[in-house]
């Protein structure tokens, strides 16, 4: 298993008490804290906006709008006007975590069920389930390959999985105690991780 190699911590932010879903829409680092969605500017650190919103768990961005899980629905919003465009029902009906946007479709986390769902982006009817044997905590995808965030106990570690069969590809450990609450790709060799509670955004890198 490959050791996981942290380049790069933000925050703690001012008002954010924990970071849950990570986004990244190509410019800014967009993370989810309860009751904003946040635009992070990944090179100087700091905030640059906030949309007053539901943001309980996973977020996602499908090169145009926003996608973000408040309690029991998916929201869509418009990043451009801040406003929430519709919902559909979540997958796991309030214990859903990470977020992905990948192939035209949804890609929900399910928290303690361990499991990943892919989803309609209109309608909310899940087309696949996909079995881990860890929580899941964040998903995302890179280079046409799905990757999931797992946080059990004090362990937490990436992993690259067969989005058919749930198989385990490749693993990232984190050091013991540093927890993931979410989880994006830059879409080159860098992970975006939510850090729950300590109220940080990490970078890892995929080494």
């Amino acid at each position: 298993m490959k050791q996981a190699s942290i380049i790069r911590e933000y925050g703690p932010f001012p008002g954010v008490e924990a970071v849950a879903g990570v986004t990244y829409d190509g410019e800014n680092v967009w993370f989810a804290s309860g009751d904003k969605l946040n635009a992070l500017d990944p090179a100087s650190g700091k905030v640059k906006r906030s949309i007053a919103v539901a943001a309980h768990a996973g977020t996602a961005f499908d090169g145009r709008h926003l996608y973000q899980i408040a309690e029991s629905r998916i929201q869509k919003i418009d990043p451009e006007t801040d406003e929430v465009l519709g919902s559909i029902p979540a997958p796991g009906r309030g214990g859903d975590s990470g977020l992905a946007w990948a192939e035209g479709a949804l890609w929900v986390g399910h928290y303690r069920e361990r499991k990943i769902y892919q989803v309609d982006p209109e309608t909310g009817k899940v087309l696949r389930t996909i079995q881990s044997n860890r929580f899941v905590t964040g998903v995302t995808w890179l280079d046409g390959e799905l990757w999931h965030a797992t946080w059990e106990g004090d362990e937490s570690e990436l992993r690259r999985v067969d989005a058919n069969t749930g198989e385990v590809k490749e693993k990232i450990e984190l050091p013991a105690g540093v927890n993931i609450s979410g989880l994006e790709s830059d879409g080159r060799d860098r992970f975006f991780c939510g850090g729950g509670k300590t109220g940080k955004v990490r970078v890892v890198r995929r080494a």
